[in-house]
């Protein structure tokens, strides 16, 4: 199952049987809208505060992928997920109104694939029948913890990005006619010694080449093998560093098509989001919305999912350290 240094491949390759997505009144005015499967009208989703709306997205999500695979709770093995507010408290909360046993986890922005390789192992193993796998963000909590509150009404600079208000989940079993699983490459951490919260994109671009450059490695292909590369969360700015790194370190992605989450979520003619998306939600939803669809359409038959993740927070932030960035990729193909 180990493949090379840091790759696996899935041989049972366990299928998506069902995805939900749930996303704010912003997003379902970009250009993804009809792929979402609930657009809330207002951000505060019924909820008196941003992070009991965030909590409730994810719930909502999750509820919303069981009830697309015909499954009950009790019928779920594990829950795996993660956030980015303290502590995971989106998913935690979550996993207490589901009452499925929840392993939790924190690779910020790239826990949507991290959540899913995950998964992908368990059941390809036989360690579960069922396992439901999400993240989310939600844009006035995250950029409240990780750069101004909303109400602050502050100028970003174009290399900042617009966090995603939106939750995706999945669930994974070895029964179900696909998408299938069928390999994943997980990261290192890249530190190139960037410190600017407002330009995660350059700071995560360099960690989504590398794990890329190993998915090649380990498993011997090349962009080719894939009719889309698509990374998390580099948006505009981080996209070209990426593209200036692959055309540096002599990966053929031209064979390809490549494009990331950050920038297909939002219209740039219309909307007001900078450099474009970010946030857990982002690539969450892109995947289980658009990218999915595209798969079960036909259009797509081989697609590498590289979430982007940059781990830093407020405190380290404070204390003047730089930002660790990581990338999970994971191969969704339409056929075994």
């Amino acid at each position: 199952m180990l493949k090379g240094h840091q790759s696996w491949i899935f041989e049972n390759k366990p299928s998506i049987i069902s995805t939900a997505t749930v996303v704010g009144p912003f997003e379902g005015q970009g250009p993804l809208a009809e792929d979402f499967d609930v657009i809330h009208g207002e951000l505060y989703v019924g909820q008196d505060s941003w992070e009991k709306a965030e909590r409730a997205i994810m719930e909502e999500a999750a509820q919303l992928a069981l009830q697309h695979a015909n499954l009950k709770e009790g019928q779920v093995q594990f829950y795996l997920a993660g956030d980015l507010m303290n502590q995971i408290i989106s998913s935690t909360f979550t996993a207490r109104t589901l009452t499925i046993p929840f392993i939790g986890l924190f690779g910020a922005c790239s826990t949507s694939m991290e959540s899913l390789a995950l998964s992908a192992y368990i059941v390809n193993t036989n360690g579960a029948n069922y396992v439901l796998s999400g993240t989310c963000s939600h844009n006035a909590s995250v950029e409240k913890q990780f750069r101004y509150p909303t109400e602050y009404g502050s100028q970003k600079p174009p290399t900042a990005q617009f966090t995603v208000t939106g939750a995706g989940a999945a669930v994974l079993s070895l029964k179900g006619e696909g998408p299938y699983v069928t390999s994943a490459t997980m990261g290192r951490i890249v530190d190139m010694g960037m410190k600017d919260p407002f330009n995660m994109g350059a700071a995560m671009a360099p960690a989504a080449v590398d794990t890329i450059e190993a998915h090649f490695r380990d498993l011997n292909i090349g962009p080719e093998y894939y009719d889309l590369i698509v990374t998390g969360d580099l948006s505009k700015v981080g996209y070209d560093i990426a593209c200036d790194l692959f055309e540096k370190h002599k990966i053929p992605m031209h064979k390809t098509t490549y494009s990331d989450c950050g920038m297909l979520i939002y219209n740039y003619d219309k909307q007001n989001v900078q450099s474009g998306a970010s946030g857990c939600g982002c690539s969450a939803v892109v995947t289980y919305g658009h990218i999915i669809n595209r798969i079960r359409r036909g259009e797509l038959n081989r697609v590498l999912i590289v979430a982007t993740g940059a781990l830093l927070s407020p405190l380290t932030f404070q204390q003047g350290e730089s930002i660790p960035c990581i990338a999970h990729a994971v191969s969704i193909e339409s056929k075994k």
